[in-house]
């Protein structure tokens, strides 16, 4: 590990921290003990409270601002819950289109037996990628960031169709004003340009070690594509916060040198701390959903799916709906205003009396003391604040992009599942189906009985003593008697 590296990890720790918000409440009530403590050594006032008020606001607060953690981690903990439910959804309706929709097709005029095959497999492969976009979109939306222009989400629903009428034809763009647009069906929801993608998809795409792009359809875009991660970009405020003092003088020298780039457009407070993107409304996931449920409408028609497995297949979009909107509830829900302005304040009046009332006790040590309780009481406020919407960037969020990386892997699994005919691999001699007691393969089980030989051990009978023994068997050995 380089020291760059090595540099990089620490950095990226520390920032996972909440010390980078706390520094300036940190710097305030250590000054204020200090104060307390000078006028108290230095004066003949004394600048002190009773400990009565400590013990019972102590008490109170620290109620209070344990139960804020609590319920922020427990929305956090249902973000994490909730996406392991579109995992399994998607695994769930990835097997039903691989496994259950059948590639024997009726053949079209002019066409082979082996050409319709390929085309129900191309088929049900399309249906898998749109599985695929779903979690995708869903984390996009989720991270305020509109529209389909992205690396990881434009090549999987490239090939959908971009007008009303169903053609590949559309205004995709409101700004479109060439008389080709102009004549052009209406474009669906999902095809309108987005701002997002288009700002942030200037330059170009430089080259990764870890690259999962790589692997999706390489298709080309009107609109430039965004990258698949789009995280704040990390400034010097970033690396040393102290440093947003001199960001008015910053934002200055770039507006005279003409150089519009950085905190201009207002993404910190007045503390350096980052503003949090406003949640969106987005339609993807939901016309994502539509394509899918349109196809299993079409594999009813045509008689390719059984009610049962159609059933099934049902259930599993239902699922991903629900738990979009369940995650939607979390993202544009957070903990009322008026509840955390009057603990914040509450918690601020207790450490800013309490360097008056430990004084008496504690003397000089009240400003370590002081600068220890700051840090406790709003370290918990700050740790609930930024898990209560736990699908952003920074480090303590849910890593939503390795959960869509998950669910891409687990589709391309079942998706290299040939789905043989079980009779093709069960019949064979590494197969011993009657083991402990019987430990003959399925092949020389049916050899046996077709050639009569050894008829005792091969009737019907025996095969359900066989699996007598074996439960006999299998219960003394894998029962510890010593342990129990």
């Amino acid at each position: 590990m380089t020291i760059v590296s090595t540099a990089k990890y620490y950095n990226k720790k520390f920032n996972s921290t909440v010390i980078n918000d706390l520094w300036p409440e940190l710097w305030f009530f250590t000054s204020v003990a200090a104060g307390v403590c000078c006028i108290n050594k230095y004066t003949e006032v004394n600048f002190t409270l009773s400990t009565t008020l400590l013990t019972v606001l102590g008490t109170v607060l620290g109620l209070v601002v344990s139960f804020r953690t609590t319920t922020a981690y427990d929305r956090y903990w249902e973000g994490r819950r909730l996406w392991g439910n579109i995992a399994l959804a998607s695994r769930n309706l990835g097997m039903v289109i691989w496994i259950h929709v059948p590639i024997k097709r009726k053949v079209k005029e002019g066409e082979s037996v082996d050409d319709a095959q390929i085309r129900a497999i191309i088929e049900r492969k399309s249906m898998m990628n749109l599985v695929q976009a779903f979690s995708v979109s869903v984390k996009h939306f989720l991270r305020s960031e509109p529209g389909i222009y992205y690396e990881d989400l434009y090549p999987l629903l490239s090939f959908l169709p971009h007008g009303v009428d169903g053609s590949h034809k559309g205004r995709e763009t409101e700004a479109s004003t060439s008389k080709d647009s102009e004549d052009a069906p209406a474009s669906l929801p999902m095809w309108q340009e987005s701002q997002f993608s288009t700002a942030r998809a200037a330059k170009a795409r430089k080259k990764r070690v870890f690259d999962p792009e790589k692997v999706l359809p390489n298709v080309k875009s009107a609109v430039p594509l965004a990258p698949a991660r789009n995280p704040p970009k990390e400034t010097i405020y970033d690396i040393f916060p102290p440093a947003i003092i001199f960001l008015p003088i910053h934002l200055m020298i770039k507006k005279l040198t003409g150089t519009r780039r950085g905190d201009e457009d207002g993404s910190r407070t007045i503390f350096g701390k980052k503003k949090e993107l406003e949640p969106i409304e987005s339609n993807i996931p939901l016309e994502i959903s539509l394509f899918l449920s349109s196809y299993m409408a079409v594999l009813m028609r045509d008689g390719l799916l059984t009610p049962a497995i159609a059933t099934g297949y049902n259930n599993a979009l239902v699922s991903m709906q629900d738990v979009v909107t369940n995650l939607q509830r979390i993202r544009t829900t957070p903990i009322p205003f008026a509840y955390q302005f009057h603990l914040r304040i509450s918690v601020w009046l207790y450490l800013l009396f309490l360097p008056l009332m430990i004084y008496p006790s504690f003397k000089w040590v009240t400003i370590p003391c002081t600068t220890f309780a700051t840090f406790l009481y709003l370290g918990f406020l700050e740790i609930g604040q930024e898990i209560e919407n736990p699908f952003q960037y920074d480090e303590n969020d849910l890593d939503l992009d390795h959960f869509c990386l998950q669910i891409q892997r687990e589709l391309a699994e079942i998706t290299a599942h040939p789905a043989p005919d079980p009779a093709s691999f069960i019949f064979s001699h590494t197969n011993q189906p009657l083991a402990p007691s019987d430990r003959r393969s399925a092949l020389e089980i049916l050899t046996d009985k077709k050639n009569g030989d050894d008829d005792d051990h091969t009737t019907l009978l025996h095969v359900r003593q066989t699996l007598i023994k074996n439960y006999q068997q299998i219960s003394e050995a894998t029962f510890d008697h010593k342990r129990y």
